[in-house]
């Protein structure tokens, strides 16, 4: 009886959605956290609407056509942010507005879309998820954990400093811009469990609460995931039992364990500034204890 919720076949498909998204937002979220576009995830998911609009507009399948229109923005945002003149946050502002507009129209446009279908994506759902949802959340989630675990020293040394990877001979602009493609096909495999309003949290709060205690980029990545995967699953099957929003209560459950890492990271670092403290006094009563024997022996 404890396990009941893996018998019904949709609650299938969405526990596979939840690991994939929980392994994957994290595993992107942590170079746009280091990058500082902590926010690149709300745009990416406003523009991808336009494409769930536009698949069911042409009655095709809205993961694939929100996977184009995303990847589409991304590039854009990059195009704009290296050649114009605008700043960032007035092109990720575009993003947004115009992102949303478009997808809210052509639902309506559309005959098959309705206000619930709009919904679904914006917040998440348990039910819509299909098997040929699965399918291409599957074949997404590869190439996200590809890029991100493969090329994780060349990402992470862009993300740290440009122009220090720019001078060692990596080709800053082609992986900036493999980051934002990246990121886009994340918030579509996302967009069925987390939604599209809410995707952008379980990117960036596993990854801001796994820095709490790690102290390395690795042991960040890997609790990072951890993080997410555990979130998504506990959220998808709590969502099941209390009949409540999946993306809600995945996002709510992620920032209560950034919360209890926090609290459990501060008397660690006081523990560790306290060890400091403490080896740097024996540190200097030994100086002058051994100049003082140096100074005996010559005598």
């Amino acid at each position: 009886m404890m396990l009941e919720f893996l018998n019904p076949p949709f609650m299938q498909r969405a526990l596979i959605a939840a690991v994939l998204v929980g392994i994957t937002a994290p595993a992107i979220g942590i170079y746009l956290v280091q990058r500082r576009q902590a926010l690149m995830g709300d745009g990416i998911g406003h523009v991808a609407m336009t494409g769930v609009g536009l698949g069911f507009l042409l009655s095709t399948n809205p993961v694939w056509m929100a996977t184009l229109v995303a990847v589409a923005g991304s590039v854009v945002m990059e195009l704009i942010r290296w050649y114009g003149r605008t700043r960032g946050d007035i092109a990720l502002a575009m993003l947004f507005y115009g992102g949303m507009a478009g997808g809210v129209m052509l639902i309506n446009l559309s005959d098959t879309g309705s206000n619930g279908n709009l919904t679904s994506f914006l917040f998440g759902s348990l039910s819509t998820v299909s098997e040929e949802d699965v399918t291409a959340i599957i074949v997404l989630a590869a190439f996200v954990v590809l890029v991100t675990v493969g090329l994780r020293r060349q990402l992470f040394a862009v993300s740290q400093d440009e122009e220090f990877a720019r001078v060692t001979g990596l080709p800053v602009r082609a992986l900036n811009l493999l980051v934002a493609v990246t990121a886009a096909i994340t918030v579509t495999v996302a967009m069925r469990v987390v939604g599209l309003l809410l995707v952008s949290a379980l990117m960036v709060v596993p990854v801001a609460a796994a820095q709490q205690i790690a102290k390395s980029f690795k042991v960040t990545f890997v609790l990072a995931v951890v993080i997410g995967t555990a979130v998504t699953l506990a959220g998808t099957v709590t969502s099941y039992y209390q009949d409540v929003p999946p993306g809600a209560t995945i996002v709510l459950l992620a920032i209560a364990a950034f919360i209890v890492l926090t609290a459990l990271a501060t008397p660690l670092a006081r523990r560790r500034a306290r060890g400091g403290e403490n080896e740097a006094d024996r540190c200097t009563l030994e100086v002058p204890a051994a100049r003082r024997a140096k100074d005996d022996v010559q005598v």
